[in-house]
C-alpha cells in the first residue's frame, strides 16, 4: 500500500543535495513506493476550519544536479495526506508555531505529522534536554544577571547561548577572568529581557559534538562527531566543523535509553541528540540533520528506518 506523504520544507531548490537530510528521507520514501507532495510554509492556509495547502507533486533523485522535479499542483485538504514531514529549519518563531497549528488540524483528523505538532512547540531544543538532568552538564536558564553571574563564578568556564539559536550562532565561551562577561550577558539577554542558557564548558568538545539520531526512540548505531576547527569552541558544521562518523559508546547508548521512552510518548519520531563527551546538551526535534553523512559512511539506512517507522504508524506493515 502506497502512502501519500507531504513535506513542508525550506525551498528545495536551495538545499545542498549531498548533505540534505530531508532529501534523503524523500528519496527513501519514494523508493519504498510512496507518493510525494511538496509544500512551503506559505502554501498552508486555513479556511472554514479546514487546513489546506497549495501542493505540488514531487519526484526526487539522489543526484548532484537535478535532484527534484515538480509535477502538477493542486489545492488539497491536509487531511488527504497519510503523513506530513515538517522539515522547516529553525528559527522557531511565531510563524513556525502557526504552521504547527495548521498542521495540527490535519493531525486531529488522523494525518501523522512527523514530528507531532504539540511536541514541536513544547520541546525547545535547549530546554527539553534539561528534563534529563542525570544526562546533562551543570546548567542554568535565566535572564537575571545576578543568577547568571553566580553560575559563572561557580563554574568559572562557561558557555552562554540563546535558547533559540541553531548552527552554533551566538554561542559564547566565557572563561574565569574574561572582561567581556557583562557585555556578553547584556547582549544575549537583551539587557535582561530574554532568557538564555549557561552551561559548564566541556573540554571534551575537542573530541567532537556528537549527533546521535533517534528513530522512534531508538538510536542509530553510529553518530556523527562534529569536530571544531583549531581554536574554536563550536563543533557545528555550519560553524566550520568537520564530521567524523563513529560507533556509539556505552554512555551514548545509556543516554539514548534514558531519553528514548519520552520521545516515543511525545510522538517525536525522528530526533537528533547532541552529546559532548558524556553529556547531553541538546535534543533537536524541529529538523534534525547529519543523517546522510552517517548513512553514507556506514550504510546504516537511517532514512529507510524513519520511513518504515512512518509506515508502521500509518498502520502499514513495514515491508522488507
Amino acid at each position: 500500500m502506497s502512502l501519500f506523504i507531504g513535506v513542508v520544507m525550506d525551498p528545495i531548490s536551495m538545499i545542498n543535495p549531498v548533505k540534505d537530510t530531508t532529501l534523503g528521507l524523500l528519496v527513501s520514501a519514494q523508493a519504498r513506493g510512496h507518493r510525494l507532495a511538496y509544500m512551503e510554509q506559505s502554501s498552508l492556509y486555513l479556511n472554514h476550519g479546514e487546513a489546506r495547502a497549495k501542493v505540488t507533486e514531487l519526484v526526487v533523485k539522489a543526484e548532484m544536479k537535478d535532484w527534484f522535479e515538480f509535477g502538477d499542483s493542486a489545492d488539497l485538504s491536509l487531511s488527504e495526506f497519510d503523513a506530513i514531514l515538517m522539515r522547516k529549519d529553525p528559527p522557531f518563531d511565531m510563524e513556525f508555531v502557526y504552521t504547527t497549528q495548521l498542521l495540527e488540524v490535519a493531525e486531529r483528523q488522523g494525518t501523522l505529522i512527523v514530528n507531532r505538532c504539540s511536541s514541536l512547540r513544547d520541546c525547545n531544543e535547549k530546554l527539553f534536554a534539561t528534563q534529563f538532568p542525570q544526562c546533562c552538564p551543570p546548567l542554568v536558564v535565566s535572564r537575571d544577571m545576578t543568577t547568571l553571574k553566580a553560575f559563572h563564578a561557580e563554574h568559572k568556564d562557561v558557555i552562554f547561548k540563546p535558547l533559540d539559536g541553531m548552527g552554533g550562532q551566538s554561542i559564547f565561551r566565557v572563561s574565569e577572568r574574561d572582561p567581556n562577561l557583562n557585555v556578553v550577558l547584556e547582549t544575549l539577554t537583551n539587557q535582561g529581557t530574554v532568557s538564555i542558557m549557561g552551561q559548564q564548558f566541556l573540554p571534551d568538545i575537542k573530541g567532537g559534538d556528537k549527533r546521535i539520531l533517534m528513530i522512534n526512540g531508538e538510536p542509530a548505531p553510529y553518530c556523527l562527531a562534529r569536530l571544531p576547527t583549531a581554536g574554536e569552541h563550536r563543533g557545528n558544521l555550519a560553524a566550520g566543523g568537520t564530521g567524523e562518523v563513529r560507533a556509539l559508546t556505552e554512555r551514548d547508548r545509556w543516554i539514548a535509553t534514558e531519553v528514548g521512552p519520552s520521545l516515543r510518548e511525545r510522538g517525536l519520531l525522528f530526533v537528533g541528540l547532541d552529546v559532548i563527551g558524556d553529556y547531553l546538551t541538546e535534543i533537536n526535534v524541529t529538523s534534525p540533520t547529519c543523517m546522510r553523512e552517517i548513512d553514507r559512511a556506514e550504510n546504516t539506512q537511517i532514512a529507510e528506518q524513519v520511513i518504515a517507522s512512518i509506515e508502521q504508524h500509518c498502520g502499514q506493515p513495514a515491508h522488507h
